[in-house]
């Protein structure tokens, strides 16, 4: 089997983070994307930031430069696993990014989630994250909480968007997500692994990659590969 993981097109990871991740919603700033093939068919994206929380990396004495956030795995059916997948793209993010120290990311107990990818590449679970909001529409639909505004219009990283009204929305509190580390060098290893809690146990079932292949589409590769590594 042909497995192959290089720097994606904003566009290519859009389409795979619409099509084939439960959020639907495409992470803003800037961002690392990192797109996969199989048998020479593209099945998804890897997508690296720095998340809504510009200082977490201050309490393991990092700058933001250091510190960044796994946001999205976004794959249609695949043969290769999750785990390796992931493992290759952070190969490829520390090769790029030799200042950074360490990646963040969450699992959404909502969603079933636990963090069996990240379990099953050795991350550190610290625990649960902050609390966990979420808004919903009058249909009951999950709305991201960067595309709900006061009077529909939201100021994100200098620029107004037109976004959900939020006195036509609902918010809800939500079970706090999964917390999970890893480090990229042996002294951050150090630093966090006195952190290390047991992982938690599968619940009601967990889909690391997308829901089913989108049958519309089919998975065929949207738009061209580009050689960048941020935008």
């Amino acid at each position: 089997m042909s497995l192959r993981l290089d720097w994606c097109s904003h566009e290519a990871a859009k389409y795979a983070v619409e099509h084939w991740h439960y959020s639907k919603c495409m992470p803003i700033g800037k961002l690392v994307k990192v797109g996969v093939w199989e048998e020479g068919q593209f099945i998804g994206a890897v997508i690296f930031g720095y998340g809504n929380n510009q200082y977490q990396g201050s309490r393991f004495g990092l700058v933001q430069t250091q510190v960044c956030e796994l946001l999205r795995v976004a794959l249609t059916n695949h043969k290769t696993t999750v785990t390796k997948i992931v493992s290759i793209a952070i190969k490829m993010l520390k090769s790029a990014n030799p200042g950074l120290r360490l990646i963040v990311s969450y699992a959404d107990p909502e969603q079933g989630h636990i963090g069996a990818i990240y379990q099953a590449g050795n991350w550190v679970f610290i625990g649960t994250g902050g609390s966990n909001e979420a808004f919903f529409d009058s249909q009951g639909k999950r709305i991201h909480s960067r595309l709900v505004g006061k009077g529909g219009i939201k100021n994100v990283f200098g620029r107004n968007i037109v976004t959900y009204d939020s006195d036509k929305t609902e918010k809800r509190k939500l079970e706090p997500k999964y917390k999970y580390l890893m480090p990229l060098d042996d002294e951050m290893r150090k630093q966090i692994e006195p952190l290390r809690k047991p992982y938690p146990k599968r619940g009601r079932g967990e889909i690391d990659n997308a829901p089913q292949s989108n049958e519309e589409t089919g998975g065929a590769s949207p738009t061209r590969p580009l050689s960048i590594k941020a935008d």
